[in-house]
């Protein structure tokens, strides 16, 4: 399998402004959350990167994207019409090509040498197959996430045979239908917000959004794809940070900052704010 596109989906009702957000980096660099993004995107070798935004966005893109803007290529999604057809506006760039996807209101941090995105590129490549990231998330979270069931592939640690996808479950529907060996209770395999996925994928959205009368989600697409076709996760090493949710930006500044270069700086600044509040 080769990989050598990428495709970032930010024209969501109340994602189009996050990733022009600036942060700080590990490195003590002031860029946006897009920069950051792309930055995942191009440790992995990928040069060729499409984003789906909303009409009027693309001059504030441009200026968000930094040195990175000669590699993007803009996609305008006209309508709010779902996630699904948010991917499918993309299908001429991708060209029945596997690619790379991610979210534009997730960051990625590393917990090992090779970037999130080279982790999963490097399994889909070894595995010959479409392969979505996962990260073990607490039950309180589901109403953010899609969630996977499946079993444990033998002798690995973390990857996982797909055999069902459910967006934002609730609780008890988790706990019935995607309780997977191994782990404690109220704790379930939730998206990474990145994927590596191929050709069928986008023919089941085509098929999908052609015949419901509403939004589709991926996670509609890749619970069918889990039914058709070998389909794997794997749990990435590192953490994915939503920076759409109540204080995100803030939580994932605080967890750039506590593994960068600023570490103690940071620590210091958070006992003294911490020690004038009353």
């Amino acid at each position: 399998m080769h990989i050598n596109k990428a495709l970032i989906t930010a024209a969501g009702p109340g994602q189009s402004a996050l990733p022009l957000q600036r942060l700080v980096d590990r490195d003590g660099v002031e860029k946006t959350a897009l920069e950051m993004i792309i930055e995942d995107v191009a440790s992995a070798g990928i040069e060729s990167v499409a984003i789906v935004i909303s009409p009027g966005n693309e001059d504030a893109y441009r200026r968000a994207a930094g040195t990175y803007l000669d590699r993007l290529t803009f996609v305008i999604q006209s309508e709010p019409n779902g996630y699904g057809q948010a991917i499918l506006c993309a299908k001429p760039f991708l060209e029945d090509s596997p690619f790379l996807h991610l979210v534009g209101d997730h960051l990625y941090l590393s917990s090992q040498g090779k970037a999130c995105a080279e982790q999963l590129i490097e399994v889909a490549k070894s595995e010959g197959c479409s392969v979505s990231g996962v990260q073990p998330t607490k039950e309180k979270m589901l109403p953010f996430f899609g969630a996977i069931g499946g079993l444990r592939l033998p002798q690995t640690d973390r990857l996982y045979e797909v055999k069902r996808v459910i967006e934002k479950p609730t609780p008890t529907i988790a706990e019935q239908e995607l309780t997977i060996a191994g782990f404690r209770s109220g704790i379930y395999l939730c998206f990474f917000g990145m994927h590596v996925l191929n050709s069928t994928t986008i023919e089941i959205l085509e098929r999908l959004v052609a015949i419901e009368n509403r939004p589709v989600s991926l996670a509609e697409a890749l619970n069918e794809l889990a039914s058709r076709e070998r389909f794997l996760a794997c749990e990435v090493e590192g953490h994915r940070y939503n920076i759409g949710i109540k204080y995100g930006l803030l939580h994932t500044q605080l967890a750039l900052s506590l593994s960068g270069v600023d570490r103690d700086r940071v620590l210091s600044d958070m006992v003294e704010l911490l020690a004038t509040q009353k």
